[in-house]
Protein backbone atom coordinates (compact mmCIF):
# COMPACT_ATOMS: atom_id res chain seq x y z
CA UNK A 1 0.00 0.00 0.00
CA UNK A 2 1.41 3.44 -1.16
CA UNK A 3 2.16 5.73 1.55
CA UNK A 4 0.54 9.33 2.02
CA UNK A 5 2.43 12.18 0.27
CA UNK A 6 3.43 13.72 2.92
CA UNK A 7 5.97 11.01 3.98
CA UNK A 8 6.43 10.18 0.36
CA UNK A 9 7.98 13.96 -0.76
CA UNK A 10 8.68 12.35 -4.13
CA UNK A 11 4.78 11.04 -4.76
CA UNK A 12 2.90 12.82 -7.47
CA UNK A 13 6.46 14.85 -8.35
CA UNK A 14 7.20 15.37 -12.66
CA UNK A 15 9.67 13.21 -14.12
CA UNK A 16 10.82 16.68 -15.13
CA UNK A 17 12.05 17.68 -12.06
CA UNK A 18 15.28 16.00 -13.04
CA UNK A 19 15.87 18.45 -15.25
CA UNK A 20 14.83 21.53 -13.30
CA UNK A 21 17.29 20.15 -10.69
CA UNK A 22 19.90 20.03 -13.65
CA UNK A 23 18.98 23.36 -14.49
CA UNK A 24 19.59 24.55 -10.73
CA UNK A 25 22.83 22.69 -10.37
CA UNK A 26 23.84 24.50 -14.13
CA UNK A 27 23.22 27.72 -12.98
CA UNK A 28 25.02 27.36 -10.00
CA UNK A 29 28.56 26.02 -11.05
CA UNK A 30 28.10 28.85 -13.81
CA UNK A 31 27.60 31.59 -11.23
CA UNK A 32 29.81 30.42 -9.00
CA UNK A 33 31.61 33.29 -7.35
CA UNK A 34 35.46 33.57 -7.28
CA UNK A 35 37.47 36.08 -5.19
CA UNK A 36 41.15 36.45 -4.79
CA UNK A 37 42.94 37.56 -1.61
CA UNK A 38 42.61 41.11 -2.00
CA UNK A 39 38.60 40.27 -2.17
CA UNK A 40 39.01 41.21 -6.15
CA UNK A 41 36.11 39.26 -8.32
CA UNK A 42 37.55 36.36 -10.60
CA UNK A 43 35.25 34.88 -13.48
CA UNK A 44 35.22 31.27 -12.56
CA UNK A 45 36.16 29.98 -15.99
CA UNK A 46 39.59 32.54 -15.19
CA UNK A 47 39.85 30.75 -11.58
CA UNK A 48 39.62 27.44 -13.66
CA UNK A 49 42.46 28.32 -15.95
CA UNK A 50 44.77 30.02 -13.08
CA UNK A 51 44.39 27.11 -10.52
CA UNK A 52 45.08 24.48 -13.47
CA UNK A 53 48.59 26.69 -14.42
CA UNK A 54 49.10 26.81 -10.97
CA UNK A 55 48.79 23.28 -10.52
CA UNK A 56 50.95 21.93 -13.17
CA UNK A 57 53.58 24.14 -11.74
CA UNK A 58 53.59 23.36 -8.46
CA UNK A 59 54.39 19.49 -9.78
CA UNK A 60 56.85 20.65 -11.90
CA UNK A 61 58.92 22.69 -9.18
CA UNK A 62 58.95 19.60 -7.19
CA UNK A 63 55.77 19.99 -4.84
CA UNK A 64 52.50 18.69 -4.01
CA UNK A 65 48.85 19.44 -3.75
CA UNK A 66 46.82 18.39 -0.58
CA UNK A 67 43.08 18.00 -0.21
CA UNK A 68 41.64 18.68 2.96
CA UNK A 69 37.19 18.27 3.40
CA UNK A 70 35.12 16.48 6.35
CA UNK A 71 32.75 13.95 5.04
CA UNK A 72 31.05 14.66 1.68
CA UNK A 73 34.08 16.82 1.08
CA UNK A 74 36.41 14.48 2.55
CA UNK A 75 35.55 11.77 -0.41
CA UNK A 76 35.60 14.82 -2.82
CA UNK A 77 39.47 14.97 -1.42
CA UNK A 78 39.99 11.13 -1.79
CA UNK A 79 38.66 11.39 -5.47
CA UNK A 80 40.40 14.24 -6.65
CA UNK A 81 43.95 13.40 -5.36
CA UNK A 82 43.47 10.18 -7.01
CA UNK A 83 42.46 11.42 -10.27
CA UNK A 84 45.19 14.49 -10.07
CA UNK A 85 47.81 11.39 -9.54
CA UNK A 86 46.81 8.76 -11.54
CA UNK A 87 45.03 10.86 -14.64
CA UNK A 88 47.03 14.52 -14.16
CA UNK A 89 50.41 12.94 -13.41
CA UNK A 90 50.76 15.33 -10.68
CA UNK A 91 51.86 14.64 -7.01
CA UNK A 92 48.39 14.84 -4.62
CA UNK A 93 47.71 13.80 -1.47
CA UNK A 94 43.94 13.66 0.82
CA UNK A 95 44.90 14.19 4.28
CA UNK A 96 42.00 11.71 5.85
CA UNK A 97 43.30 8.45 7.22
CA UNK A 98 41.54 7.52 9.83
CA UNK A 99 44.06 6.03 11.84
CA UNK A 100 45.71 9.90 11.38
CA UNK A 101 42.42 11.24 12.16
CA UNK A 102 41.70 9.55 14.93
CA UNK A 103 44.96 9.74 16.50
CA UNK A 104 45.60 13.32 15.60
CA UNK A 105 42.04 14.17 16.79
CA UNK A 106 42.87 12.10 20.45
CA UNK A 107 45.81 13.58 21.28
CA UNK A 108 45.31 17.24 19.92
CA UNK A 109 41.39 17.54 19.47
CA UNK A 110 39.13 17.15 16.28
CA UNK A 111 39.91 21.23 15.19
CA UNK A 112 43.81 20.57 14.57
CA UNK A 113 43.39 17.08 12.75
CA UNK A 114 44.56 18.50 9.51
CA UNK A 115 46.50 21.68 10.51
CA UNK A 116 49.13 19.14 12.34
CA UNK A 117 49.41 16.82 9.23
CA UNK A 118 49.95 20.07 7.00
CA UNK A 119 52.74 21.13 9.84
CA UNK A 120 54.37 17.96 9.82
CA UNK A 121 54.31 17.25 5.86
CA UNK A 122 53.51 20.53 3.82
CA UNK A 123 56.37 23.22 2.46
CA UNK A 124 56.63 26.60 0.60
CA UNK A 125 55.35 26.14 -2.92
CA UNK A 126 52.81 23.45 -2.40
CA UNK A 127 49.15 23.43 -2.85
CA UNK A 128 46.63 23.17 -0.51
CA UNK A 129 42.85 23.03 -1.49
CA UNK A 130 40.42 23.63 1.43
CA UNK A 131 37.28 22.35 1.16
CA UNK A 132 33.92 23.07 3.36
CA UNK A 133 30.70 23.42 2.23
CA UNK A 134 29.66 25.95 5.32
CA UNK A 135 32.87 27.78 5.23
CA UNK A 136 33.03 27.36 9.27
CA UNK A 137 34.91 24.19 10.04
CA UNK A 138 37.47 24.91 12.31
CA UNK A 139 39.71 22.28 11.35
CA UNK A 140 39.41 23.65 7.97
CA UNK A 141 40.11 27.13 9.00
CA UNK A 142 43.42 26.09 11.40
CA UNK A 143 44.63 23.82 8.04
CA UNK A 144 44.69 27.18 6.10
CA UNK A 145 46.44 28.84 8.90
CA UNK A 146 49.16 26.17 9.00
CA UNK A 147 49.39 26.11 5.10
CA UNK A 148 49.84 30.13 5.48
CA UNK A 149 52.55 29.80 7.94
CA UNK A 150 54.18 27.55 5.17
CA UNK A 151 53.71 29.79 2.46
CA UNK A 152 51.42 27.56 1.08
CA UNK A 153 49.19 28.30 -2.02
CA UNK A 154 45.81 28.10 -0.93
CA UNK A 155 42.28 27.79 -3.32
CA UNK A 156 39.13 27.58 -0.60
CA UNK A 157 35.43 25.95 -2.07
CA UNK A 158 32.93 26.58 0.54
CA UNK A 159 29.20 27.56 0.25
CA UNK A 160 25.59 28.61 2.53
CA UNK A 161 26.69 31.47 3.54
CA UNK A 162 28.46 34.45 1.35
CA UNK A 163 29.72 35.90 4.90
CA UNK A 164 31.90 32.50 6.02
CA UNK A 165 35.24 32.90 7.50
CA UNK A 166 36.63 30.61 4.94
CA UNK A 167 36.06 32.69 1.79
CA UNK A 168 39.00 35.29 2.93
CA UNK A 169 41.32 33.19 3.36
CA UNK A 170 42.56 31.50 0.00
CA UNK A 171 44.60 32.90 -3.10
CA UNK A 172 41.69 32.39 -4.83
CA UNK A 173 37.94 31.43 -3.12
CA UNK A 174 34.90 29.98 -5.08
CA UNK A 175 31.55 30.25 -3.39
CA UNK A 176 28.87 28.13 -4.34
CA UNK A 177 25.62 29.96 -3.74
CA UNK A 178 23.32 27.33 -2.42
CA UNK A 179 21.86 26.30 1.18
CA UNK A 180 21.60 22.47 -0.47
CA UNK A 181 24.46 20.29 0.67
CA UNK A 182 24.20 18.60 -2.46
CA UNK A 183 24.01 21.07 -4.91
CA UNK A 184 27.12 23.00 -2.65
CA UNK A 185 29.17 19.46 -2.96
CA UNK A 186 28.43 18.00 -6.65
CA UNK A 187 29.33 21.82 -7.13
CA UNK A 188 32.83 22.12 -5.33
CA UNK A 189 33.51 18.28 -7.11
CA UNK A 190 32.73 19.51 -10.68
CA UNK A 191 34.28 22.73 -10.07
CA UNK A 192 37.78 21.13 -9.57
CA UNK A 193 37.47 18.03 -12.10
CA UNK A 194 37.01 20.86 -14.59
CA UNK A 195 40.59 21.95 -13.45
CA UNK A 196 42.00 18.75 -14.08
CA UNK A 197 39.97 17.44 -17.07
CA UNK A 198 40.69 21.08 -18.71
CA UNK A 199 44.38 21.33 -17.75
CA UNK A 200 44.21 17.85 -19.45
CA UNK A 201 43.30 19.00 -22.87
CA UNK A 202 39.30 18.60 -22.40
CA UNK A 203 38.73 21.93 -24.48
CA UNK A 204 40.78 20.89 -26.96
CA UNK A 205 39.57 17.28 -27.59
CA UNK A 206 36.02 17.54 -27.18
CA UNK A 207 34.84 20.84 -28.67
Amino acid sequence: MSQPSSSNPSAGRSPDAYRGYVAALARLLDEAKVTDRNEGTVAIGEAVLLMAREMRACHARGRRILFVGNGGSAGICSHLATDFSKNGGMRASAFNDGAVLTCLGNDYGYEHVFAKQIEWHAAAGDVLVAISSSGRSANILNAVAAARARDCVVYTLSGFKPDNPLRTLGDLNIFVDSPEYGFVEVGHLAILHSVLDIEMGWNTTHG
